[in-house]
């Protein structure tokens, strides 16, 4: 057992977020803590604003202890999926409830202005349909439809964010709201959505999200595997074999995104369909049981397949989750992507492996981004750093 004086009042906090501890009484015997220390923490940790306590546990003798819970109401976070074409934004309260949402159309090529212009008006519209105050905002998580630099919060440029060369994302969204500011390539946002809503054992999953473009993102024990540059999960411009004639965006042949895309696939198809111009057009196309779609999309599975085999073979993941606006055409797609990965991906990795859609659909971005700024906001080093300088939970 570790040394009793190793446990912070935020380390405690840890214990009662991660459902190990519901009393003082579990707290005491988890950390063999004595009661006069356990009492003192915990009622930082409540004067704080982090802890409530509430309703009684079953007694094993005695009083029946009060229950301890995340003071979940005493901050928000402002989070946001914003992707090639669409956003999604969300106001979340500190245990991951959504207290007021909205989605709609945008145009990330737009430029950078226009686009968190569009993020920062349906924050204040949200927070005053969830009747909170921008005082009480804790942090803010952004996912976008290219790589971070973590080290510096400037945008990792892409073919579709051209015109966002350099930009630093986290200061341009701290100038106008408090709190941490968290960003993120978006499939990285949606694969930790995912991870928090799989109720199994899964300890690694990797989704792959795929839309206008295709990306993925690596979750293990909880945390996102980002790479030393950032760029893990870059699979939209690995290039394959046999498809040299196609030319891709970022000026390259045979990308798998210009192969397998939902946009990849609009383009084909509006050679016969002039009304075919996007993702969602596919998407109409093959749940109407257009022949050509369906051949398409099913086509567009396995060759994604090849590169996810690699990916499995290497993540030995537990859940393969496929997302994405061309994840709606269903078993068309996922049928692909089975056949090849159980096919050419070794045994061993593909061993009790689930290849599924998404628990969150459209959703997991938000709900990635809201638990990445909670994690942070939460972390026992965070908490402890406010209690010793005596302020309030952020909020």
């Amino acid at each position: 057992m570790p040394q009793v004086s190793a446990f912070s009042a935020g380390q405690l906090l840890q214990l009662v977020r991660q459902g190990q501890a519901r009393t003082r009484r579990d707290l005491m015997e988890l950390t063999g803590m004595a009661r006069s220390t356990v009492a003192q923490r915990v009622d930082q940790l409540v004067t704080a604003g982090y802890l409530r306590e509430g309703g009684v546990d079953v007694s094993t003798g005695g009083r029946r202890p009060n229950l301890l819970r995340i003071d979940e109401g005493s901050a928000v976070v402002l989070a946001a999926h914003l992707g090639a074409t669409h956003g999604r934004a969300a106001v979340v309260d500190l245990a991951g409830r959504t207290l007021a949402e909205t989605a709609g159309r945008l145009n990330v090529a737009d430029g950078a202005e226009p686009t968190l212009a569009w993020a920062a008006s349906r924050f204040h519209t949200l927070l005053a349909e969830a009747g909170r105050s921008m005082a009480e905002v804790c942090g803010v998580g952004i996912g976008l439809p290219c790589p971070i630099d973590r080290r510096t919060g400037r945008v990792i440029p892409t073919p579709i964010l051209a015109s966002w060369r350099d930009l630093d994302v986290v200061s341009a969204l701290s100038a106008r709201f408090p709190g941490p500011v968290l960003a993120d390539n978006d499939a990285n946002m949606m694969a930790l959505g995912e991870f928090t809503a799989i109720d199994d054992d899964s300890s690694t999953v990797v989704l792959v999200k795929v839309g206008t473009g295709i990306g993925a993102g690596i979750v293990e024990e909880g945390r996102v595997l980002h790479g030393a540059g950032g760029a893990a999960g870059e699979i939209g411009h690995i290039r394959l074999r046999g498809h040299d004639e196609v030319a891709c965006v970022c000026g390259a042949h045979g990308c798998l995104a210009a192969v397998a895309s939902g946009a990849a696939l609009a383009r084909e198809l509006a050679r016969t369909d002039p009304s075919v111009r996007e993702t969602a057009d596919v998407v109409r196309l093959v749940r109407a049981g257009n022949a050509d779609a369906v051949r398409l999309t099913r086509q567009a599975g396995r060759v994604l397949g090849e590169v996810l085999a690699t990916l499995v073979s290497v993540t030995n993941p537990g859940v393969l989750v496929v997302s994405g606006g061309l994840a709606r055409t269903g078993e068309h797609l996922l049928a692909g992507i089975r056949e090849v990965v159980y096919q050419v991906a070794q045994y061993r990795s593909t061993r009790g492996l689930r290849i599924t859609e998404g628990l969150l659909g459209e959703r997991a971005g938000v709900i990635g981004a809201a638990s990445m700024v909670i994690d942070r906001v939460l972390a026992a080093e965070a908490v402890d750093a406010r209690i010793t300088a005596g302020r309030r939970a952020p909020g």
